[in-house]
């Protein structure tokens, strides 16, 4: 089920957290929804999934309008918000089957609901156990087996990995993966490697408006622009090789790395690659290279640089 969100905007006050913002997710995709702390990311969240209302613009699940059929809207969206909203003295089995009734799930499917969703959400083991007596990567767990009870088409995750320890990142991970083969999946957070392993598209917004979207291979060479090498070259003196580095028609910038004599960091003018003018100059100099490492622009490095004010 798609999703359409079209000039939307809200303001708290004079502050504009969501500013004329439109974009698209579609069937069977899991967007990485990014962005500093204020960026908006909540707010949209919360619009999608009818626990706000925006001021202008609308949004579209499955061509229904939150603000017009937000009854409808609900039906179709299953969500886990940052602060996971759980009963703790209730057992997870009475707790899944209570969310089920809320959730409007037929009472005839009510049993293989829940024992489909215990056995998705991997509770086989913990579905008798108070939820307080559960770690926190097994509430994670039991909060998305509620947020998918009712089968819905469309998951919003808030930060759903948030205090969670690498093993259950990684069980978390491989089970939004899972679900998002077949779901709408809208998955906010603060963990970029996360958002990287686990999504097939990256949105990072700030001041409430879109400043990158694409996959994250996209969006690191978006923001590498120029080639950068990291070269170390033995046989000539440090000045030397600085000077005649800076001298070659396809490099626009040197530096030295820490203070190491004999290692560089090298960027390429535009649409051009120095690898092979660096080896000429070495021949033609007697000197000899023994490294040569493309750097390549990471996820954080793009999430600095579209957030920077």
């Amino acid at each position: 089920m798609d999703i359409q969100i079209e000039n939307l905007t809200k303001s708290y006050g004079v502050q504009k957290a969501v500013d004329s913002l439109s974009f698209e997710v579609k069937t069977g995709e899991i967007l990485g929804f990014l962005g500093p702390n204020g960026a908006g990311k909540s707010t949209t969240m919360k619009i999608i999934t009818c626990y706000l209302a925006g001021d202008t613009g609308d949004v579209k699940v499955g061509g229904n309008s939150v603000s017009y059929n937000p009854e409808k809207v609900k039906k179709h969206i299953g969500y886990l918000p940052e602060n996971n909203p759980l009963y703790l003295e209730m057992p997870v089995i009475d707790y899944l089957r209570f969310v089920a009734k809320l959730q409007g799930v037929k009472p005839q499917d009510e049993k293989e609901r829940i024992l489909e969703m215990i056995n998705t959400c991997g509770l086989k083991g913990e579905q008798h156990k108070k939820i307080r007596e559960l770690s926190k990567g097994y509430k994670q767990r039991v909060g998305l087996a509620g947020a998918l009870i009712h089968d819905p088409d469309v998951l919003i995750l808030d930060e759903p990995t948030t205090g969670l320890d690498p093993n259950q990142i990684i069980e978390i991970r491989e089970l939004i993966k899972k679900i998002g083969k077949e779901k709408t999946v809208i998955l906010s957070s603060h963990i970029l490697a996360e958002v990287e392993a686990t999504c097939d598209r990256i949105m990072i917004i700030n001041k409430g408006k879109i400043v990158a979207d694409g996959t994250s291979e996209q969006l690191r060479k978006q923001a590498q622009g120029n080639e950068l090498l990291r070269v170390r070259i033995e046989g000539g003196s440090r000045n030397d090789v600085f000077k005649a580095l800076q001298e070659q028609s396809t490099i626009s910038f040197v530096d030295f790395v820490s203070e190491e004599a004999t290692l560089f960091e090298v960027q390429s003018k535009p649409e051009v690659y120095s690898a092979k003018a660096i080896f000429d100059l070495c021949v033609s100099n007697g000197w000899y290279i023994t490294e040569m490492t493309p750097i390549e622009t990471k996820l954080e490095d793009v999430f600095r640089e579209v957030t920077a004010n």
